[in-house]
């Protein structure tokens, strides 16, 4: 059986998709929210078994690999977040860059050698990589409006992965990538499913209208921190307002936090775009946290723990 695992925002998709155009093949599709990365324990895989696995941190999925390679599965890895050492195992290709400047569809776009640079650059707009989609587009001389095209469907798809369960969500990941698949480009996408692009728009600026009315909960000029309100658009706007947020102020890191039904913290975490480190080792200072060096995140922030964050966050960016 052919499993494949992958990450329910724009980077993971976008990823597959490319990946399933070079190389069609029938295969079961794990994913889920942005936020459900530990993907590799809703299967059971064993000998003869290949697993294809996107843009989820390797660091957090290490025992799960380790016990299907010993097993005797085959593994295909790759993503751009904190992998800790990589196990090196004959059964096991890892594509691992965790370069700040890269994301996984980035990452597959070279392995393929550039069959299907659009939906690469539509990934890279969605993970707020701009500078790497522009570059990108330029090799290709693609015209401004084409690019505005893509940096739009790659900030909905994003958007879109955003929430606390899958019935926040406008589309499961899962449905979003089957209806994405069969095109070679984004732009054929855009052209023929209309209803779903303008859903994810209409959802997408309807959300960040409420989002940019909210206030700051505490600043200085290296960091802010934003607490949304105890709503269904709030879980969904998260990631997207710090992207906006990071992208108008490029000196300063962000914080969102949203409110989850554990009656604690989802923080969203965004280093400054001209200085962009450190976020994933913020966060992986917590718990339930990690991601990568411009973006991160905690799954669950205890209350009581919300001054203690603020205080290692502003000190993480302190310089």
């Amino acid at each position: 059986m052919h499993y494949d695992i992958f990450n329910g925002d724009a980077d993971g998709i976008c990823a597959l998709i490319q990946l399933r155009l070079a190389r069609p093949l029938n295969a079961t599709l794990v994913t889920g929210i942005k936020r459900d990365i530990q993907l590799l324990k809703k299967i059971d895989a064993g000998a003869g078994d290949r697993l294809t696995v996107l843009d989820i941190s390797l660091q957090k999925n290490k025992q799960q690999v380790k016990k299907f390679l010993d097993l005797g599965a085959k593994i295909f890895y790759a993503d751009h977040h904190l992998s800790g050492d990589i196990t090196q195992h004959p059964n096991l290709t890892a594509l691992i860059d965790t370069s700040s400047d890269t994301c996984t569809s980035l990452i597959i776009n070279q392995h393929l050698q550039g069959q299907f640079p659009l939906w690469a650059i539509t990934a890279a707009f969605g993970d707020n990589l701009h500078k790497s989609a522009e570059q990108l587009a330029h090799t290709l001389n693609i015209n401004i409006a084409t690019l505005n095209q893509l940096e739009k469907l790659g900030t909905y798809i994003n958007y879109n992965g955003y929430g606390s369960c899958l019935a926040d969500l406008h589309f499961a990941p899962d449905k979003l990538y089957q209806e994405m698949v069969s095109y070679t480009s984004p732009l054929e996408f855009i052209a023929n499913n209309s209803l779903i692009f303008n859903q994810l728009e209409q959802g997408y600026l309807e959300d960040m209208r409420h989002a940019e009315q909210t206030k700051v909960e505490y600043s200085n000029e290296k960091i802010a921190v934003f607490i949304l309100p105890d709503q269904t658009w709030a879980r969904r706007v998260n990631g997207v307002f710090s992207n906006d947020l990071a992208n108008q102020h490029p000196d300063r890191a962000h914080a969102v936090l949203t409110f989850t039904s554990d009656s604690d913290y989802q923080v969203s975490v965004r280093a400054p775009l001209n200085n962009k480190t450190k976020a994933d080792e913020l966060c992986a200072s917590f718990a339930t946290g990690g991601g990568r060096k411009a973006a991160a995140g905690i799954n669950h922030l205890p209350q009581n723990s919300l001054g203690y964050f603020i205080a290692q966050f502003e000190k993480t960016y302190a310089i």
